[in-house]
């Protein structure tokens, strides 16, 4: 290896204006735009910053780390061999520059104690009064999620990139460095130019985080401490932490709050936790500011987790093997999409719907299977069983009102009276009025809190391209000399994270000052106003239009659903999409043999369980509204996996109403 070349004096950068380093040397760059092989102009990277790194263990090892706008390039050349890697920029989530913490008396300072072991080698912020002054070193510590695929998918695999910058005698002019890098990083990741060698995000509001600690298995709480809360100091995002003391605790919170104090609002249960946000939220006389202004995310800790599910199928982000990991990275993004919503009303209620409607099969078994929530998701599967055997038909009328087909739009679905990406309509009122919109949020029951920490190996000493890798600049006085005091990573798989966010955990003690929900109403519930946009279907107690497709008999079920999953493993309506302003109407008529129901019920997993051929029993609508009118009171009915009351039931979809965080 050429020394001279490897170890050259450092350029030191006087701005960041998109020039790469051979420009500040005065050296000719090549165009932009070279031909590849195949004769088609290919499009060069813009390099941003560029330095040469060392690994202490190995002296005849040399990275050359460039920052462009596709991400951190990793030039490995060691003893004649190059192996090169690029992490993509939508894969790193954050960085932040850090210090040597000051050793106490005794320790030990053998070589490979400063090498491998985090248990003995801390490091701290700038300010904190714990530094060691001895190491002058700067330390950047770069935060990925690389996507690896594979044949179920693929995962994210954490990946910590520590650059030490220790090619100057004073700690100030290597802080200097480091900080451009994490400049650079923290703008390249937020889609901002690069133009200044400071980083001030834009928006400094905390993020909202409201945890119900008895969803799913209880182990919410576990959750967040030990996979969210890491990831959400990475990305450096600051919040405030309040955990739901009762149902519809959370619905209350953010109906009269200022919320307008957040971000965004980030939900750790399941479904009906962001159901119970989304209804507070149109129970604001301020509803449409709140909507827009406040992005919702969810940590999937519940049994269903159908939205969660959705949005990472939609965005080819894999999930099953990490859900709680998928949906973090989610929210770190700083992305969100617009997301439809379904106004729901019942002879007593209103209420604003993100999921689905239910009548029949799917909801008797949603809610029936209840008693045997112990045994977690395989409940559904065991309830399906139980109620295939013993089949039940429910009377009524199905009504809805057909979604268009646009022939000038390449035959894509359309909704009637909508005007694409908007609010179809919702500034013709201010509100519409309800009250005695409460249900019996079914999230809020059962389950424990966990404890206990998962923790894994370490990776320090690793030089490959794995989930850690340390670097270093070095001084051309002692470029061989073996370092004992190196590197070491405060974020390795053993590491305790290091918060540098002012995070607020509030308690989940209910007490009369805090507690929003102490208004009086039947069963506790709280008389409130419910908002939002009008209706524009005839009342409920109305005929219904003549415009409107109307079946009446026997049905098994009726099922209205708006996204693609209503729970992790039931692909209910593979052709939804998260604002395309369709509802999809599943109809199950009474007749349909067993048979045809069980591979139903078989094809829910995958998706093929709407026969390939037309069926006289079992179809699949796109609608913009419907009406469901059983001639008895027997059966479930549900909305978002939530039970109300059996009877007539209706609901019309408002396109892009509401905002959901997604991955990019």
């Amino acid at each position: 290896m050429d020394t001279v070349a490897a170890y050259r004096p450092k350029v030191d950068l006087s701005e960041l204006d998109g020039r790469s380093e051979h420009e500040h040397e005065g050296k000719r760059l090549a165009p932009p735009d070279v031909l590849d092989n195949g004769g088609a102009p290919q499009q060069q990277p813009t390099v941003y910053l560029t330095e040469t790194f060392y690994i202490s263990s190995k002296k005849n090892t040399v990275f050359e780390v460039r920052l462009t706008d596709k991400g951190l390039c990793l030039k490995k050349q060691s003893n004649g061999s190059t192996k090169e890697q690029t992490i993509p920029l939508k894969d790193i989530i954050g960085c932040r520059c850090l210090r040597s913490k000051r050793r106490s008396r005794g320790s030990s300072s053998c070589t490979c104690a400063s090498i491998s072991s985090s248990g003995q080698l801390k490091v701290v912020e700038e300010n904190s009064g714990e530094q060691d002054e001895t190491d002058v070193s700067a330390y950047l510590y770069i935060y990925a999620y690389i996507l690896k695929r594979n044949r179920r998918g693929g995962f994210r695999e954490r990946t910590t990139i520590t650059l030490r910058f220790r090619s100057f005698d004073r700690y100030e002019d290597n802080n200097r460095e480091a900080q451009k890098w994490r400049a650079a990083i923290k703008h390249l990741i937020a889609g901002e130019p690069v133009q200044r060698l400071t980083y001030q995000p834009k928006e400094t509001r905390k993020m909202l985080v409201i945890l119900n600690p008895k969803s799913g298995s209880g182990k919410a709480r576990e959750a967040f401490q030990q996979r969210v809360a890491p990831i959400l100091a990475e990305a450096e995002i600051p919040y405030d932490l309040h955990i739901t003391k009762k149902c519809n605790w959370a619905r209350e919170f953010v109906r009269v709050r200022d919320v307008y104090l957040w971000r965004g609002i980030l939900v750790v249960g399941g479904d009906g936790i962001f159901f119970e946000v989304l209804n507070g939220l149109f129970e604001r006389e301020d509803w449409q500011t709140a909507i827009d202004e406040l992005p919702i995310g969810i940590i999937p800790c519940g049994s269903g987790n159908g939205l969660a599910k959705t949005v990472s199928f939609l965005y080819e982000e894999p999930f099953e093997t990490k859900p709680v990991l998928a949906s973090a990275l989610m929210v770190v993004k700083g992305r969100h999409s617009m997301l439809d919503v379904v106004r729901v009303e019942t002879r007593s209620n209103i209420m604003f719907s993100f999921l689905s409607v239910g009548w029949g099969l799917i909801s008797d078994i949603d809610i029936e299977s209840e008693r045997l929530r112990a045994i977690g998701g395989q409940r559904f599967t065991v309830w399906s069983v139980h109620r295939l055997i013993s089949l039940r038909t429910y009377h009524g009328t199905v009504a809805y009102l057909p979604a268009l087909v646009s022939q000038s739009n390449g035959g894509s679905l359309s909704a009637p009276g909508y005007a694409n990406g908007g609010g179809g309509g919702i500034g013709t009122l201010k509100h519409s009025v309800s009250y005695n919109t409460t249900l019996n949020c079914r999230d809020c029951r059962g389950g424990q809190d966990g404890t206990g920490c998962g923790m894994g190996s370490c990776d320090a000493c690793d030089t490959n391209f794995s989930d850690v890798l340390s670097l270093e600049t070095g001084t051309n006085l002692d470029a061989f000399r073996p370092r004992i005091d190196s590197w070491y990573s405060a974020t390795s798989r053993k590491s305790t994270y290091f918060s540098t966010v002012d995070s607020v955990y509030e308690s989940d003690k209910a007490s009369n000052d805090d507690d929003p929900t102490q208004t009086g109403g039947p069963n506790g519930a709280p008389f409130v106003q419910m908002y939002g946009p009008p209706s524009r279907l005839p009342a409920l107690t109305a005929a219904i239009p003549d415009s409107w497709q109307c079946i009446t008999g026997d049905f098994v079920m009726v099922h209205a659903a708006y996204q693609t999953h209503l729970s992790t493993d039931c692909y209910f309506a593979p052709q939804s999409r998260l604002n395309d302003g369709i509802i999809w109407l599943l109809i199950i008529r009474a007749g349909v043999s067993r048979s045809q129901l069980l591979s139903f019920l078989l094809g829910l997993s995958s998706g093929t369980h709407i026969p390939m051929q037309a069926n006289e029993h079992i179809q699949m609508v796109p609608v913009t509204a419907f009406r469901i009118e059983p001639a008895g009171t027997t059966g479930h009915m549900t909305v978002d996996g939530e039970n109300v009351e059996c009877g007539p039931i209706q609901g019309e979809v408002f396109p892009s109403l509401a905002k959901v965080m997604v991955p990019k």
